[in-house]
Parts: structure tokens; C-alpha cells; sequence
């Protein structure tokens, strides 16, 4: 990997992780020695990238921190639409709206070099089969994710038994035709994934904020689940 690319995933790094990430972390991600992560934080520093810590500690960015459009190469714009058609066949209207609009952001900034290449994308999803369908709100819950709201909400489970459920939701996943919402169930104080079209009666409330709670969080999920 080019220097300038490892700098650049660095930065995009940093800004996808809510806690302090070490030098070590960053090393093995990038496959690279601490002391050249010191040296790359250093310069992203220098060059303005709003980086806060210190060797042996750990380091953030301010996630408000953008950086200058970047190009990409005819394999990264065919990878991008192929996710964006995955995105509109396989969520809800809001989700596939935001995936349209992010394709046409990307489209507006391709130089003229690369435009041509938008009608050669040979990689599709397909319009079926449908995904089981669902009643709760697929946005709603991903907002909730993403603000860390706890949700309560009936559960039908695949014996027919039907309880009603307060959980910490982390993330969905999609296992076709089926998605999941993988959750700390605070009923059952354990780990737990929940069909979208079992689940009825969503209720949050904007106030019920839960804490970044390390082993209850979606790595911890992932690190006790070898499907994730």
C-alpha cells in the first residue's frame, strides 16, 4: 500500500471508532510497524488532521473532520454501485434515498475521465427474491443504533411464543431473505439477535440513552458469535 493511501485509511479509521485506538491496534490493521504509525500520526498532525493523544495511550480524531473529495478506480465505482443496488433492493425507501443520493455525490465529482465508466457496470443485485417482510421501522432502528436509544418491542419467536423485549440494539445484519437485529436484551441480560419481521410494537424514547458499554457492545458480540 502506498504511503499517501495508508495515511488516507488512517484518518478514515480513526474516524469510524468511538474510543482510543493505540499504535499497535492501528500497526496491525495497516500491517505495519508502531514506530511507522508514530511517524504517520505525526505527519497526518502536521498536515492538519485534527488527531488528539499520545504514544502509549491512544490516539482520536474529531469526527467532524472531512476530508477533500477523493477519485476512485473503475473496480471502486462498480464495487460502490453494486452496494448502492444492494442498498435500494434490500432496505426501506429512507435507506435506499440515501444510497441514491451518496451515488449521485459520488457521480458529480468522478472526473471526466471516469464518467464513461458509470455505463459499464456489469455487477448487479437482483430484485428477488424479496426479503421476508417486515412492520417495525428499518430506519427507525437503525437511528436508534446509531444513537444508542434502548427499544422495547414485542417478540414472536420460532416456537410461537411471544414476549416483549427491552434490548440495547447494536446492529442488523442481513442473512437473505432475512434481516437480523443484534441487540443486548436486557430481559434476558445476555446477547441476542432478532428477526425484523418477528418483531412488533417498537417503542423508544429519545431520552433513554444507553451507556458505551465495552462487553456489551457489538465487538463483544462478534468476539462470542463466530457468524458475525
Amino acid at each position: 500500500m502506498r504511503r499517501a493511501d495508508r495515511l488516507l485509511k488512517i484518518v478514515h479509521f480513526l474516524r469510524g471508532r468511538r474510543q482510543a485506538v493505540t499504535a499497535a491496534q492501528i500497526g496491525e490493521v495497516f500491517e505495519v510497524c508502531t514506530r511507522t504509525v508514530y511517524r504517520d500520526i505525526q505527519d497526518l498532525i502536521l498536515s492538519g488532521a485534527p488527531i488528539i493523544g499520545e504514544a502509549g495511550v491512544g490516539y482520536m480524531i474529531d469526527k467532524d473532520y472531512y476530508l477533500p473529495p477523493v477519485t476512485f478506480d473503475a473496480e471502486e465505482i462498480e464495487a460502490l454501485a453494486l452496494g448502492i443496488s444492494m442498498v435500494r433492493r434490500w432496505t426501506d425507501g429512507l435507506f435506499a434515498a440515501k444510497a441514491d443520493s451518496a451515488f449521485a455525490k459520488i457521480e458529480a465529482v468522478l472526473p471526466a475521465a471516469l464518467q464513461g465508466k458509470l455505463s459499464q457496470i456489469t455487477t448487479f443485485s437482483s430484485k428477488a427474491p424479496a426479503p421476508v417482510p417486515w412492520t417495525v421501522s428499518f430506519s427507525q432502528l437503525r437511528n436508534c443504533i446509531r444513537s444508542r436509544r434502548r427499544i422495547t418491542f414485542d417478540y414472536t419467536d420460532d416456537r410461537g411464543a411471544a414476549t416483549t423485549r427491552t434490548a440495547r440494539p447494536l446492529a442488523m445484519v442481513f442473512f437473505s431473505p432475512v434481516w437480523l437485529l443484534c441487540a443486548w436484551c436486557e430481559t434476558r441480560a445476555d446477547f441476542r439477535h432478532f428477526r425484523l419481521d418477528r418483531m412488533q410494537s417498537l417503542e423508544t424514547r429519545t431520552d433513554d440513552i444507553f451507556p458505551d458499554d465495552p462487553d456489551k457492545s457489538f465487538a463483544a458480540f462478534q468476539a462470542i458469535d463466530g457468524v458475525w
